[in-house]
């Protein structure tokens, strides 16, 4: 299943949602935040800033024409830590043009319920 937050639904309902599919929130987690830019140079210079054992970027074209920046981080999955990163990504990403784009988790197969496993 696969289910992102954007700025029309907020992480506490999406939080609320993985609970509820049986989401595992005792492990960590590989959580991917997303950031649209108007260019791929931005998007790659940004991606730049974002480098640590826990982190992974990726910068692919959008059908749209627009460029993700997907930042991938290893963490629990709890209301304060996404917003925490959430905060400190805007703050590195505004500069460069970017536009943050929500956040989306994968469950681990076998972990979550059998009614709703996959991707949140």
């Amino acid at each position: 299943m696969t289910t992102t937050v954007s700025a029309a639904e907020s992480s506490s309902i999406l939080l609320r949602r993985m609970k509820e599919g049986g989401f595992d929130f005792a492990r960590i987690h590989a959580i991917d935040f997303y950031v649209v830019f108007p260019a791929q140079a931005p998007a790659q210079r940004a991606a730049r800033l974002f480098r640590g054992e826990s982190l992974n970027t990726q910068v692919y074209l959008r059908a749209n024409g627009s460029w993700y920046l997907q930042v991938s981080k290893v963490m629990h999955a709890s209301h304060v830590e996404i917003d925490d990163f959430e905060h400190s990504l805007e703050a590195l990403v505004l500069p460069f043009g970017g536009i943050a784009d929500g956040w989306g988790v994968t469950q681990e197969p076998g972990a979550s319920s059998p009614e709703l496993p996959g991707r949140y």
